[in-house]
């Protein structure tokens, strides 16, 4: 008897306990996917902050550029993408 019950224990481990644990966590994990108003708000201010960093780099390279004609400027793009080139 002990020799047909191990089989069937293990199948149901596999075939039943396992799917049940990782579509437990699953949907645990997509039930708390979303984002926090603390979350946003930090986003926010991170992107703010960013974007303020970016027009500063871009004024240092405007002002060097003034200095010394042979400084040639990245022609990286910025956070700011909508931005018009600077003549």
């Amino acid at each position: 008897m002990e020799d047909v019950l191990l089989p069937i224990v293990i199948c149901g481990m596999l075939f039943i306990g396992m799917p049940w644990i990782v579509l437990h966590y699953l949907m645990s994990w997509k039930k708390h996917a979303s984002l926090t108003a603390e979350d946003e708000k930090l986003m926010d201010e991170l992107y703010e902050t960013a974007r303020r960093l970016d027009e500063r780099l871009h004024t240092i390279e405007r002002i060097i550029a003034a200095d010394h004609p042979e400084y040639r400027r990245p022609t990286t793009g910025g956070i700011t993408s909508d931005r018009s080139p600077d003549l």
